[in-house]
């Protein structure tokens, strides 16, 4: 039993430090997960929401410190029964979100290592034997050091932790697991594999044959059955592919310009997943960052999920003018830690990525920038019918103009001037003089 309790204190642990410490790395991100628990649609918990960041470090400071108590034999009654409590709490959390299919991943152990929802509660109830083993033997663990060495390194344990917690929530992670690491290519992460496994689904289709029901299993097609239709059910039978960005885009009102920005040089992107909750230490800087970027050579935009309205309030509140596009609140959420927070990139490869607060750390060296392209405008004029040209409009008296007709878009007239001249018009402008 000795020696059993002795490896089972060793594994859980290491187990318990490792994925928290893997947490505390990134409590923000840990706390958008416990937010997302706390929804009406999984624990109808609405009112922790606003607490999901407070509660995400509590509780990643405290698996490391369990961890660490463990370890050294610190009051292993408090330690073993702490550790049951919660291993029983999370098996139970882990076991609804898998049975009910709510929350596709747990973040036990942050973005380092992802687990099914069924693979998340195994690996507590396995997690719950060994803890179970430390209750029963729990006269077994004796501390390793002195009453006065073991209390040092305990207290010692939770101020780092506390200290590790605010430091990466005061700049970024310290080890970046996501998809949008300094180094990585965005467009390389969107693209998928040629041989990549395509999702399968099931189809269950519902028909009434000579009034009785029967259902019919396909993988898509429609089956042929004499009878009438009643309904038709689906269910994932493997998800396929993902490739690790997927939900990343920079947008318009009414183009995706995604593609265009991704391949540009020298470009500076402000993040902020929602422009009402940023925080002003951060929004203060923008038009000193602005300036900076373009007198360097650096187009800068920003994204967010925010509105047009929120847009034209943030720019006139900090006098700033590049323009902000839209993209997932989700996705920003998950490039940066920051609100706001600024990646850089080249051809759509990240090459810095900062929080707010370390923007002073930011290097921007002057950089040629090639001139943007002028869109001309060709714009065909007509007095009266006939064709004419902007000279001859602009020396008209105003006297005689009775009225002024522009045409910005296609329309079937302009079409059919092009046509016949064989020209490339894309405006119209009709003056009408008085009889």
């Amino acid at each position: 039993m000795k020696i059993l309790v002795s490896l089972s204190r060793i594994f859980v642990g290491v187990l318990f430090i490792i994925s928290g410490f893997v947490k505390l790395d990134d409590p923000l991100g840990f706390s958008y997960k416990l937010a997302e628990y706390f929804s009406p649609d999984v624990l109808n918990l609405p009112f922790l929401e606003p607490y999901a960041l407070m509660v995400s470090v509590l509780v990643v400071v405290f698996e490391v410190v369990l961890g660490v108590f463990l370890l050294i034999g610190y009051k292993p009654k408090f330690t073993v029964w702490s550790l049951l409590l919660m291993i029983v709490f999370f098996s139970f959390l882990t076991f609804y979100s898998a049975y009910f299919d709510k929350v596709k991943d747990c973040g036990c152990f942050g973005d380092a290592l992802k687990l099914t929802p069924w693979g998340t509660f195994t690996k507590d109830i396995v997690l719950l034997f060994f803890v179970l083993i430390l209750f029963f033997g729990v006269k077994h663990i004796k501390p390793l050091f002195g009453n006065l060495g073991t209390t040092v390194l305990a207290l010692l344990s939770f101020i780092l932790s506390l200290w590790f917690g605010y430091h990466v929530l005061m700049h970024l992670p310290t080890i970046d697991f996501r998809a949008y690491k300094i180094g990585a290519n965005i467009q390389e992460g969107m693209s998928v594999p040629e041989d990549a496994a395509k999702p399968v689904t099931e189809y269950y289709w519902k028909f009434k044959v000579n009034g009785e029901e029967k259902i019919i299993t396909t993988n898509g097609s429609y089956p042929t059955v004499e009878g009438d239709f009643i309904s038709v059910d689906t269910k994932e039978i493997s998800a396929g592919y993902e490739p690790p960005i997927y939900d990343f885009s920079i947008e318009s009102e009414d183009e995706d310009l995604t593609t265009k920005f991704l391949n540009e040089d020298n470009l500076l992107i402000v993040i902020s997943y929602n422009l009402e909750s940023m925080e002003r230490g951060g929004a203060v800087k923008l038009k000193a960052l602005q300036d900076e970027a373009r007198r360097n050579g650096y187009k800068i935009i920003g994204l967010t999920a925010s509105g047009n309205d929120v847009k034209q309030r943030i720019k006139e509140a900090y006098n700033i003018d590049f323009e902000f596009y839209l993209c997932d609140e989700k996705a920003l959420k998950t490039v940066v830690r920051s609100n706001p927070g600024i990646i850089e990139l080249d051809k759509g490869t990240i090459k810095q990525k900062l929080h707010w607060n370390d923007w002073d750390d930011l290097k921007l060296p002057k950089v040629e920038r090639a001139p943007e392209p002028v869109k001309v405008e060709n714009i065909a004029y007509f007095i009266d019918g006939d064709m004419s040209t902007k000279t001859e409009v602009e020396a008209l008296d105003t006297e005689t103009i009775e009225a002024v007709n522009v045409f910005k878009e296609s329309n079937i007239e302009l079409d059919s001037i092009n046509q016949v001249n064989h020209s490339g018009f894309t405006s119209l402008v009709k003056v009408t003089l008085k009889k």
